[in-house]
This record gives C-alpha cells, structure tokens and sequence, in this order.
C-alpha cells in the first residue's frame, strides 16, 4: 500500500481515531493513497546535507514542502527501535491530541516498508542540545529561560493526564524529547511508547517496561505498573536536570555522582544545600527563593512512593511562578500552596524530612 496523509483539519485529525494500532500492518493507517506525494517528501527533503538528527528510531531530516512550510521530517528505520507498531500509536496519539505544548503532526506517510512522519518544524532542536555538554561558544540557558521550559513542559504533560479523555501516559520524558521554538518555547515530540491511562476503577494499567534509564519511576520498572504519577517522577527528573545541568547517567563523574537523582536525593533534605544543585554556568544569576522553590517542587516529584508526588495540575501552578521572573512576593508561593492543598494533594512549599 501506498499512502501519504496530511492533517489539513480538525476533521481529518477525527478520522485518524479509528486506526487500531494494535494491527501490525501499514493497512492500520488509512490516508490518502498517492504513491508519488510519499516519493517526492522522501527524496527532496530526506538527503545527507539536510539530516538534523539520528537515533535508534532512524533519523531526521530538515524539509520543505511545496507550499514553502518548513518541517522536520522523520524517516523510521524499519529495524530500529522505533518499529511499526511505535509508528501506529504516534499518529494515533498525535491525531487523538492538540495543546500548545506538543509537537504538531502535519502528515504521515506509510509506503511499502517507508514510514515516514511529517512535524512542524522546530528551529532550535531539544532540550538537551542547550543544556548539556555545551562548547564553548554556546550560550548557556539563563535561569528564567530554564523555568520557562520546565512550564511549558509541564503544561504538556498536564493535558495528557486531565484533559485528554481517557488520560495518555506520555511513558518517554526526557531532554532529548523536549524540543524548542525560535523563541525557547518547549513542545513533547516522540509518542511512540505513549500509552492510554487507566479508565474506570483501575489504578494503574500494565505494561512492559520501556523507556530510558534513570528517567523512569522505580515502581514502573519494578513492576511494570504504569500511572500518570510514572510521568510525573520523570518531569522530576528533568527539572532537576534544567536546575543542575548535569545528565541524569554520566560515567564520567566520580561513583558517588553517577546518578544525578541518587546525588541529589540527601540534598533535598537540607535547603542550606541547596546551592549544591545549581549549573556553574548559571555563574550565581538566579534568584535564591526561585531556586529553592524549583528544588522543592523537583523533590516532591521524584519521592519514591508513587502516591504523595503531585499532580501535574499541582506542579504547573507552582511552575508558573517561576517561569514569569524572579520574584520576592511570599504570597504568591503561599497561595499556590493553599490551591494545592485545596485539591487535597500533598504538595508543600518546602520539602520535609
């Protein structure tokens, strides 16, 4: 079969509703059959000196498409880590979803043993690419652009647990999935391992555990039970990294440091160290009771037991604080606190012992 479809509207993005991912077969996307449309995307836009990025999951390319739109063009390898089935739940996830702080899926295209995924183009790649391992001419993330992530982030990820029906489990928060506008705005892209959340009386759904190391909750890789609070251990983890600039698994530190959840767990329970956990490179810019505040939040999302971490409703009304500048006004962290009480959630100001 021979397909290329573009998401023109909302309507067309309804259609996609019926694929069944669970057909391990292109014949579970249905799209516009038009063999020469899936050849022309490939070949114009998939060439050597426009390739941005590679992975287990294949590579991706800078493209245009004839009206002048620039886009990134994913171009899956078909014996890598993405496999036919990851493809079937991306589009059907991305057609399923909409939300400002998530990667738009303009088109797809299942031909013969291509697979391909047409995205808005994002101009200034991930997260991880500004934030670790920097050379020495690239400017470091400031402070308020750091927290500005961490919210938009954040605000993704709400939607997928309370305003997505039934709730989506994003399962893959990291750096490298979190990527960048022109102007620092950040959007969740690859939602293959995505799942949908559980419905009704249950609590968790099951599932084998996927994912990237040192990014996911101990419960979910102790037992394969997965929750939306699985996703919020993750957001911890990557503000955390926002707040340290350090990778969440880097061998080339001394053992103790190793793993950057494990080294900054005994510092959350003293906030006199806190000035531990901060980038060198954000050379002291930044305000004291906004670092304080992000660790805190960061704690609360990365406690061992699955049930006292926040809410991503929780952790997006702290966010957003922090993300609109520095500021000295307790009152605005009291009430986000009481807020958050008021939804009867555990979250605190202040991490306790």
């Amino acid at each position: 079969m021979s397909c290329f479809h573009w998401f023109s509207s909302s309507s067309d993005k309804k259609k996609a509703r019926n694929y069944n991912p669970s057909k391990d077969s292109a014949q579970a996307v249905e799209g516009t059959t038009n063999a020469e449309v899936a050849k022309n995307i490939a070949t114009k836009n998939c060439r050597p000196e426009t390739l941005v990025g590679e992975g287990g999951f294949g590579r991706v390319y800078k493209g245009r498409l004839e009206n002048g739109q620039i886009v990134a063009v994913k171009q899956l390898d078909r014996n890598g880590l993405q496999g036919n089935r990851e493809f079937l739940v991306e589009v059907l996830m991305l057609s399923l979803v909409h939300h400002p702080n998530l990667v738009n899926l303009i088109g797809y295209c299942a031909d013969g043993d291509q697979r391909l995924l047409v995205y808005e183009f994002m101009a200034l790649g991930s997260l991880e690419d500004h934030l670790l391992d920097l050379p020495p001419d690239q400017q470091p993330l400031s402070w308020h652009t750091r927290m500005k992530i961490a919210y938009g982030s954040a605000q993704g990820l709400e939607y997928l647990h309370e305003k997505a029906n039934p709730p989506i489990i994003y399962r893959d928060l990291k750096s490298s999935n979190i990527l960048l506008d022109e102007n620092f705005n950040p959007k969740l892209s690859d939602f293959g391992l995505a799942k949908l959340g559980p419905t009704g009386d249950k609590a968790h759904v099951s599932s084998r555990v996927m994912g990237t190391y040192g990014y996911c909750a101990p419960e979910y890789a102790r037992t394969g039970h997965l929750t939306v609070k699985s996703d919020v251990y993750s957001f911890g983890v990557v503000l955390l990294e926002l707040i340290t600039g350090r990778r969440v698994i880097d061998t080339a530190r001394p053992k103790e440091e190793q793993n950057l959840v494990a080294w900054a767990m005994p510092v959350f329970k003293d906030q006199k160290r806190f000035l531990e956990l901060v980038d060198p490179l954000l050379q002291g810019e930044y305000p004291s009771k906004g670092l304080n505040q992000a660790v805190a939040v960061a704690a609360m999302c990365l406690q061992e037991e699955a049930s006292v971490r926040p809410l991503m409703a929780d952790v997006v009304m702290a966010l957003s604080f922090l993300a609109t500048g520095p500021s000295d006004d307790r009152t605005v962290i009291d009430k986000a606190a009481a807020e958050a009480n008021e939804r009867r959630t555990v979250m605190e100001v202040t991490y306790k012992k």
